[in-house]
């Protein structure tokens, strides 16, 4: 049984998004899906349960991504378990694509490869993705896809972590490179900002989230950083990339000064959500609503 988590704050906007890909097509007996609302003051407990008893939905009162999952963990002993945050997109045949990775010998810990949506986005938004997706460290690393499949060795690594604000990022030190995959038959879509203001709010927490791990009681030896060869060599393959290169480095270094300010204070649990990237959905996806679908989903 491959079960997957999805802790939502108040996520009622995108949880039937997401849901309506994974649930309707879901096989009998393989697949498990717990939604967690943990401290939600919208509906986004009913929409999940909306599509029925393929989905079990837990609330807690907290709002806190670390309970959401410890709350799951603590009601489920199967594996493989795939978390994944509610503002993704992710379809069945792309959780088993995962799922059949981690049975590889030494595989503790898979994602899925990363579709940007960035029609409609402002060029600030666009050229800075356009050399984020090409540095070496993001193209090989688990964190910033909002999704994450480990069997039980990996989960308990992954379960051992303090509450952190970059818990993804966190996440993915905790294996060596031997120890995890990116699958190519996966693809996880992820809803880029709408707005300048709101790329900064995501790189400040990002960043934030790094100083946080780095602070911490035992801090890796060493993270993955963007170095400026990498830049570098972006430009010499693709010199029409050097201005999209330069606007990367001036967001980086806000993001690090914003961020800078708010450890200074020792404020690590400011959420910085873009919520730019939540909107204009159209018509709200639930069980009946689905994208494809006009009857709520049978499970066996």
């Amino acid at each position: 049984m491959t079960t997957v988590v999805i802790p939502a704050y108040n996520e009622s906007r995108v949880i039937g998004r997401l849901l309506g890909q994974l649930v309707p097509a879901a096989p009998p007996r393989e697949l498990r899906v717990i939604v967690v609302a943990n401290g939600c003051t919208d509906d986004t407990a009913e929409v999940a349960a909306s599509f029925g008893p393929c989905v079990q939905v837990l609330s807690i009162p907290v709002a806190s991504k670390h309970e959401a999952v410890a709350a799951a963990d603590s009601t489920t002993r199967d594996f493989p378990r795939i978390y994944v945050d509610a503002d993704v997109e992710l379809r069945t045949e792309d959780v088993l694509a995962l799922a059949a990775a981690l049975r590889e010998p030494g595989v503790l810990a898979a994602a899925p490869e990363r579709v940007l949506t960035l029609a409609g986005r402002p060029w600030p938004v666009r050229w800075f993705y356009d050399i984020w997706t090409r540095l070496p460290e993001v193209r090989r690393g688990l964190w910033g896809r909002g999704v994450i499949a480990l069997d039980e060795s990996g989960q308990r690594r992954v379960a051992s972590l303090p509450p952190l604000l970059g818990d993804d990022f966190a996440a993915s030190l905790v294996f060596a490179q031997h120890e995890q995959a990116i699958v190519p038959d996966a693809h996880v879509v992820i809803h880029t900002p709408r707005t300048f203001g709101d790329l900064l709010r995501r790189r400040v927490r990002a960043a934030t989230g790094i100083a946080q791990i780095m602070r911490a009681e035992r801090p890796p030896s060493a993270t993955p950083r963007t170095r400026m060869s990498d830049l570098a060599a972006i430009i010499r393959s693709e010199p029409r990339m050097a201005l999209p290169v330069v606007l990367f480095l001036s967001v980086a270094a806000l993001a690090r000064l914003r961020a800078r300010r708010a450890v200074g204070r020792g404020d690590y649990s400011t959420w910085l959500r873009d919520e730019s990237s939540r909107l204009d959905l159209g018509p709200r996806a639930t069980a009946g609503h689905a994208p494809g679908k006009g009857r709520q989903p049978e499970c066996r």
